[in-house]
């Protein structure tokens, strides 16, 4: 039995994980979250009280951060401000989540030397031509495109300093985009599931055809314990499960698995900085830990996560007014 910390754990990739933790090890898990817009007190319902607590608490908090190291095992470090678009209007939230945030965990790690673990992004990288038969590799030099992603890469600088100079026993990993249930509708595929669901058209970003590397969060959770447990100190593992599809490809399987037209979307403006393409060699893990994604069939897992916000419409619809609004007002 172990004592786990979980920052970030109200939010959609933080919630599932704790779901997967409880479900699959006999670990006690406290959540830390600082319930901003993006975090979903529904999404820990249910939860075994006699191994899960939660502690409402901002992550740059130095005396909150220091008191639950001090009682647990191991920390995996979810919490983040993670929406691009965000990030492009007003950056200072992500420098102080993403890189002060960090740093405080860092230096609670490093005085108490318990075991960390770095949740990150393939966004770190930058982007891929379209015709670049190449994927992101763990060694891939580091080009962010977005105040979101520079500061993402900015907080993978800060563990590896943090190994490499105080000892901190961390592991970092970097994982494609993510979907399944539970996920913020400013997302992009929990806002086209619901705008179909409501009857309203779903709208793409430039010409549609911007690639995206798709994992189910069930995956990225069973290969962050993986490595949480037996990943080598110091190393950075890429988690993905070759689910390579262009945002069209995405939107017309909604569509399709909604009995509508394939082409019933529209186009709008590019969003400024708009990566082409992700796509993630995850062979290290593989080889290394011996770690396989379970969903393999991207379309059944997007059909799955279509009856999950069908069928929990009263955890996303009181989200959805305002996330339009906001997209409305920038015309998207």
């Amino acid at each position: 039995m172990r004592r786990l910390l979980i920052t970030g754990g109200a939010g959609f990739i933080g919630s599932n994980f704790v779901h997967y933790v409880l479900e699959n090890t006999d670990d006690h898990v406290t959540v830390l979250d600082s319930l901003t817009y993006a975090a979903n007190l529904a999404s820990l319902e249910g939860l075994p009280a006699g191994r899960f607590r939660f502690v409402e608490g901002d992550i740059c908090d130095a005396t909150l951060v220091d008191g639950l190291f001090d009682t647990h095992d191991a920390v995996v470090h979810y919490a983040a401000e993670s929406h691009n678009d965000n990030s492009l209007v007003g950056p200072a939230p992500f420098v102080q989540t993403n890189l002060v945030g960090t740093f405080t965990l860092l230096e609670a790690a490093r005085r108490t030397g318990i075991r960390y673990h770095h949740i990150s992004t393939d966004e770190v990288y930058g982007d891929l031509e379209f015709d670049d038969p190449a994927r992101f590799t763990e060694s891939t030099p580091y080009n962010p495109s977005s105040p979101y992603s520079s500061t993402k890469a900015g907080s993978d600088l800060l563990v590896r300093a943090w190994v490499r100079s105080f000892g901190v026993r961390a592991t970092i990993s970097n994982c494609s985009n993510n979907y399944g249930p539970r996920q913020h509708v400013e997302k992009f595929i929990p806002r086209q599931i619901t705008n179909v669901i409501d009857g309203v058209r779903p709208r793409l970003y430039g010409d549609g055809l911007n690639v995206r590397d798709w994992i189910h969060a069930d995956d990225h959770s069973s290969a962050v314990l993986r490595i949480l447990d037996a990943g080598r100190i110091g190393e950075t593992y890429l988690i993905g499960a070759d689910g390579e599809k262009t945002n069209r490809e995405v939107v017309e399987l909604i569509l399709q698995h909604a009995g509508l037209a394939p082409d019933a979307y529209d186009l709008v403006t590019d969003r400024p900085g708009h990566d082409k393409r992700y796509a993630i060699d995850w062979s290290k893990l593989r080889d290394e830990l011996g770690w396989e994604p379970r969903y393999r069939d991207f379309g059944a897992g997007i059909e799955s996560t279509i009856d999950w916000y069908r069928e929990n419409e009263q955890w996303w619809r009181p989200q959805k007014a305002a996330t339009e609004q906001k997209y409305a007002a920038a015309g998207q």
